[in-house]
């Protein structure tokens, strides 16, 4: 008898276990929305959430020499419009810095703004230009040694800087336009809550 009762406590104890570590989305009740929003859903479904930039950004990594990179592109104005490019070198000597400023120098002339410190921690030379569209541009070659604020080693920037601001003044109009327009509409203010915003549903 006593065998018996131990091999059923062995069984309901392997089962008990079983049943625990089942797989989490094998529960009936599975979250999938907080704040109002859901997982798997489209971000352009909610019209109430206003856009936190007026650039989009992609990454690019181990490309063509560059470490890791950075395409910001507008979303207004000159939407999907490549307005700035920021690369990050592979090799982040100083050595290769001073041959890359040669070749800068040789090809562009002599920078227009020295932006570095006078520490010799941070260095950067700027070039500014006009395009055939008459649009300005910007070209920036940083070396930095040791300022953990910046990143280390060598990178390129290259950008239109009044089409940035252009760009910011549309998000900006922009967003303005659509904050007017979704208060005239909506019928509960973001900042007003119940329960089913604060737990997940």
């Amino acid at each position: 008898m006593r065998i018996r009762q131990c091999w059923l406590f062995s069984f309901l104890f392997i089962l008990l276990s079983f049943v625990v570590s089942l797989p989490a989305t094998w529960a009936k009740d599975t979250p999938r929305e907080i704040g109002g929003f859901t997982l798997g859903t489209s971000i352009s479904s909610y019209q109430d959430v206003v856009q936190s930039n007026y650039l989009k950004e992609i990454l690019v990594t181990d490309w063509h020499g560059f470490r890791r990179g950075v395409v910001s592109y507008g979303t207004c104005r000159y939407k999907d419009e490549i307005l700035k490019i920021t690369m990050k070198y592979e090799d982040r000597s100083k050595k290769f810095y001073r041959k890359l400023l040669k070749k800068f120098r040789s090809k562009y002339g002599p920078p227009d703004i020295w932006n570095g410190d006078s520490f010799g921690v941070v260095y950067i030379w700027k070039w500014h230009f006009i395009d055939e569209n008459k649009n300005r541009v910007s070209l920036s070659l940083q070396f930095n040694a040791k300022n953990t604020n910046e990143t280390i080693g060598n990178m390129v920037k290259l950008s239109y800087p009044e089409k940035i601001k252009e760009e910011r003044l549309c998000f900006i109009h922009s967003r303005e336009q659509n904050k007017q327009e979704s208060q005239k509409t909506k019928h509960q203010s973001p900042k007003e809550t119940d329960w089913q915003y604060l737990i997940p549903r």
